[in-house]
């Protein structure tokens, strides 16, 4: 632990790792100096067109969920064989290991099993999941009961700035994310390029330190007994930050202050329609400025070299370097989530590096 009630350390909890598809059982070892057993492993080519794929220990290997789809959850024996103690192991699954692809996966440890019944209105149904407390990240699968105001228990023992879920087995539904920015009258969706909206998703009842609440929709608390499963996160100094900035469509853009060096940042302008999930990470971008994106919303190989969405990833922070409607739009309002390299000072008082 480090300073101030920190991490030192953000490699134990997430690290991004590149690979080269192979076709046949590829074993991926993360790249960290501390060992990590991943729980959430999210998967994307990089110079082909694949859907997003995301597995994690919750709902077991083999599961698959796509970002940028509606839907639901499917089984490839030759996709994620395992979660192994320094990463995970893959089959011949194409959008996973297709020969001579190249792709990225971006890795979160939780670690500690988590179970028990939902609470709230209606009747209580069983969850399961994984949790790390000093990360501030928990898996939650539960089972809607199709009542509004039931309440999903996330073991955080902190209050929750984001949460990403996605009802798994009933229909073709949106993946929905509450964004603490947004407040909790409005949600937005992670497999689209739509702006936020009103609406009572989180049944307009702010998340707890021991719960969040939702509504009766049957994409998010299904009636019919559906599994759902839900990525929540709260802040960790010098580790993690999830909040929002005013774009000003120039390419000396606004400087957004996380308190670390970002490893992996998301942001989508909320404002307005028609704008990507923009993702970034240091390992793809090794040095500023940074402009190779993938979207959370789309199937496409990554784009490279585009000045009007650059970003520069700071000691600090990040600093937009292009006039992107959808990460720096004059008076577009952004929303972001972000993961550490370093935090800006760590527990000895040292700090970090710039790029």
């Amino acid at each position: 632990m480090s300073y101030t009630n920190g991490l030192d350390n953000p490699q134990l909890y997430f690290q991004t790792k590149l690979y080269v598809g192979t076709g046949s059982s590829n074993a991926i070892t993360l790249d960290g100096s501390e060992n990590m057993q991943p729980d959430w492993v999210w998967i994307k080519c990089r110079d082909d067109s694949h859907n997003h794929q995301v597995f994690d220990s919750v709902r077991g290997v083999h599961k698959r969920m796509r970002t940028d789809t509606t839907g639901v959850e499917t089984s490839s024996t030759e996709s994620l064989k395992s979660f192994d103690s320094d990463g995970f192991t893959l089959g011949t699954q194409a959008n996973v290991n297709n020969p001579s692809n190249t792709f990225v996966s971006w890795n979160w440890l939780a670690g500690t099993s988590v179970s028990g019944t939902t609470t709230g209105s209606g009747t209580g149904k069983a969850y399961t999941g994984s949790v790390s407390t000093d990360a501030g990240f928990s898996i939650i699968k539960y089972i809607g009961n199709g009542t509004a105001g039931h309440q999903i228990p996330h073991h955080l023992n902190s209050v929750p700035k984001m949460i990403i879920l996605k009802n798994i087995t009933g229909g073709s539904e949106n993946w929905f994310v509450y964004h603490a920015s947004l407040g909790n009258t409005k949600d937005i969706h992670l497999n689209t390029t739509g702006a936020s909206a009103t609406a009572d998703s989180w049944n307009n009842t702010t998340p707890t330190s021991t719960v969040w609440t939702m509504s009766d929709q049957s994409a998010i608390n299904s009636t019919d007994g559906n599994d759902h499963i839900a990525y929540c996160f709260s802040e960790k100094k010098g580790y993690s930050k999830f909040g929002s900035y005013t774009g000003n469509g120039n390419a000396d853009g606004t400087f957004v202050y996380t308190g670390f060096k970002p490893a992996w940042l998301m942001i989508k302008q909320s404002s307005g329609a028609g704008n990507d999930w923009l993702m970034y990470d240091n390992k793809r971008d090794t040095s500023n400025v940074a402009s190779t994106i993938l979207v959370a919303n789309g199937s496409g190989a990554e784009a490279t070299g585009q000045s009007f969405n650059e970003i520069d990833l700071l000691s600090n922070g990040f600093k937009l370097r292009g006039n992107d409607a959808r990460n720096n739009g004059s008076g577009g309002t952004m929303i972001y989530m972000a993961f550490a390299e370093s935090p800006f000072v760590n527990s000895a008082g040292v700090p970090n590096n710039a790029r």
